[in-house]
């Protein structure tokens, strides 16, 4: 048995994140990893690949970084999880609440899809209202029900989970708008990322290309879409979240939220704030995470997170460690600075090759997706993975883009080369057919209803 099958035989799934899945990449990827180091990753044959998946996103200082480990080592020589609350603990709660604008307390957890239910449940509690709304267009959530229940993937979930949950469309105002008509004092809560490669600037701004480039410096900053969501959600006595895993610890230390100038009463962290650790956050203003506390005596309780590795002290000594590397080595600025130069590197090479048509580069240097599209100009998997294919042949590993402080100038270098190479062969397939340049099966996608 291969790797793949051996994950498969004990894994439903063949990993512990569907995103890592076999399914989701080439059938020349490495079936399994041995460890990381910087921006590169070895496979169980010691093959060397340079890396932009930096663990679903959540590594971003780089691959053991040697600071954040020992942090991390220091506070497994304190026992890693006490029977009250650690020193550790305190330190990380209060480093969170001076370092996001709209925090005033916060609670931690292993994952980002715990917190984002928590959020669910103290707007519900907070309002006693049933109904949440969330983007269509925004990927993923949570696994728990009322989110999954959303997407074709409804096997095992009764339609009671996840009725309650609401779809409108991102950067369409009118769509929540009709929401609140339509569910009248009802809405607890909206829900929403920030922005992806979306972004939330009403006027059509450009000018998202650096850290130093701020919403809050632009004259059009309170039509942007999150002023507008925020003031809809107050008007109709809903609570306005904004969910950070993607966009915290990459868009500005303080998050997205203080990059667009906007504050939400809950926000959720997770990704890349611990370096690859398993640490989650939802923080928020006190009014409303006060349903959750023990201190008041007389109101009635709300049973938020509680869980025995919530706030294991490893994790929040690596959160802690890599809250101090940003400073000190102005992480934010290399990830807007290094995405500049690989979107534009990436966009000659494409303009080099003649494939304008084909392979778009999209989003801002913060945040950037490829688009693959065949001949007819329609998207495509199947050329999606010959890319990835091609990429990975030419020692690079791009299932999306997460750049990380340990990516540099040889990184860029080495990067460039292997898209030059992969294109070309993109472009081969294009006039000679697919199938003489794709080996295997092409990628799905995570949200399919049938294997």
């Amino acid at each position: 048995m291969n790797y793949t099958e051996r994950l498969n035989a004990v894994i439903p799934g063949g990993a512990h994140t569907y995103s890592r899945g076999f399914d989701q990449y080439p059938e020349n990827a490495p079936q399994i990893l041995k460890k990381g180091k910087g921006s590169y990753i070895w496979d169980e044959k010691d093959r060397k690949f340079l890396d932009y998946g930096m663990a679903l996103r959540a590594v971003t200082l780089g691959y053991a970084n040697d600071r954040v480990n020992q942090a991390a080592y220091r506070e497994m020589e304190n026992g890693v999880n006490l029977t009250r609350p650690s020193m550790i603990e305190l330190e990380a709660a209060e480093l969170m609440v001076d370092l996001i604008d709209s925090a005033e307390m916060v609670k931690f957890a292993k994952n980002g899809s715990n917190v984002t239910t928590a959020a669910l449940k103290v707007a519900r509690a907070y309002t006693g209202r049933k109904y949440i709304c969330i983007p269509r267009q925004h990927p993923f959530f949570s696994f728990d029900d009322w989110f999954i229940g959303k997407t074709p993937i409804t096997s095992g979930i009764p339609e009671e989970y996840h009725k309650y949950t609401l779809l409108f469309d991102y950067n369409d105002i009118s769509s929540l708008d009709k929401l609140f008509d339509e569910y009248h004092e009802q809405i607890a809560a909206v829900m929403l990322e920030p922005a992806t490669t979306l972004t939330p600037c009403q006027a059509g701004c450009e000018n998202i290309q650096s850290v130093d480039k701020m919403c809050m410096d632009c004259p059009n900053n309170k039509t942007n879409f999150l002023h507008l969501v925020k003031a809809l959600c107050h008007k109709n006595g809903a609570l306005f979240i904004l969910d950070e895993m993607i966009t915290g610890f990459r868009w500005h230390l303080k998050g997205a939220q203080y990059y667009f100038d906007v504050e939400p009463d809950l926000s959720t962290f997770g990704k890349g704030m611990a370096n690859g650790f398993s640490v989650a956050a939802l923080t928020g203003k006190k009014e409303f995470l006060k349903v959750g506390s023990i201190d008041s005596i007389g109101s009635e309780r709300t049973f938020l997170i509680s869980t025995t590795h919530g706030a294991e002290m490893p994790g929040l000594g690596a959160l802690v460690e890599t809250v101090k590397v940003y400073q000190e080595e102005n992480a934010i600025n290399h990830f807007w600075n290094y995405g500049e130069k690989l979107r534009t590197g990436f966009r000659n090479i494409i303009r080099s090759i003649g494939l304008e048509n084909n392979f778009i580069i999209d989003g801002n240097p913060i945040s950037m997706n490829f688009l693959t599209k065949d001949n007819a100009g329609n998207l495509s998997l199947e050329y999606r993975t010959l890319f990835l294919q091609e990429m990975i042949n030419n020692g690079v590993l791009m299932p999306w883009i997460a750049i990380s402080l340990a990516h540099n100038e040889e990184s860029l270098s080495t990067t460039f080369i292997a898209i030059e190479n992969s294109l070309k062969v993109y472009k081969l397939a294009l006039e000679n057919g697919l199938d003489k340049y794709l080996k295997g099966r092409p990628i799905k996608p995570v949200f399919r209803r049938y294997n």
